[in-house]
């Protein structure tokens, strides 16, 4: 493996072009995985412009919006790790609304988001046609543990100390999950692309020599 320095915007550009290149029957659904400390949900957001200018239609989904209702989510506790790790995404509702419907048989009717998680109640977004060619970018954590169906799969990987560093000291008590995640999913050894994002601000990406 070789491990390759790039900036932040070389970045978005490589990787916005991979994805616009990358070509799959209906829609390609694509993982933006990792620690809230990686921040994939601006690395998706970045996305989204690069791909609609090579002329993708794209929709971004946040994991964070396809969480279970808190007396599910929160049964054990609000700081379980085990709980957080096993049990607060949706993955049948992300899949139901989101991949399925994205997928090669699917009809393009996607749900943006299911649950609004501050309110604890349905979002009651309204759906949005996806056509044909188009790009669903489903940001967030955890996500590539779960069998979910992905056509295109990004991993955003931290050493444990700097996603230890990086946490916000509110969300500490997560950093058992990720370590269980690494452990037992190890998600940088079969996404189709790792960046490693100790340092923001100088990203590196993991190639196959």
């Amino acid at each position: 493996m070789r491990v390759r320095p790039i900036s932040p915007d070389l970045l978005v550009i490589e990787l916005a072009g991979r994805l616009a290149r990358t070509g799959t029957p209906g829609r390609l659904r694509v993982a933006v995985d990792g620690p809230p400390a990686a921040a994939p949900d601006a690395l998706a957001e970045a996305l989204v412009d690069p791909l609609r200018a090579a002329g993708r239609p794209v929709l971004h989904v946040r994991a964070d919006d396809f969480l279970r209702p808190a007396s599910v989510r929160l049964e054990h506790g609000r700081t379980n790790p085990d709980a957080y790790y096993e049990g607060w995404l949706d993955e049948p509702g992300l899949r139901r609304e989101v991949l399925d419907p994205a997928g090669p048989d699917g009809s393009g009717r996607l749900l943006p988001s299911l649950w609004d998680a501050a309110a604890d109640r349905a979002s009651r977004a309204a759906y949005v046609d996806l056509p044909p060619g188009g790009v669903v970018l489903v940001s967030g954590a955890l996500l590539l543990g779960g069998a979910l169906p992905f056509d295109v799969t990004v991993h955003l990987v931290l050493s444990p100390g700097a996603l230890a560093r990086r946490t916000d000291p509110a969300l500490r008590w997560t950093l058992p999950a990720f370590a269980r995640y690494a452990d037992e999913v190890d998600p940088a050894s079969f996404a189709d692309v790792v960046v490693r994002a100790d340092d923001p601000r100088r990203p590196a990406l993991v190639e196959a020599v």
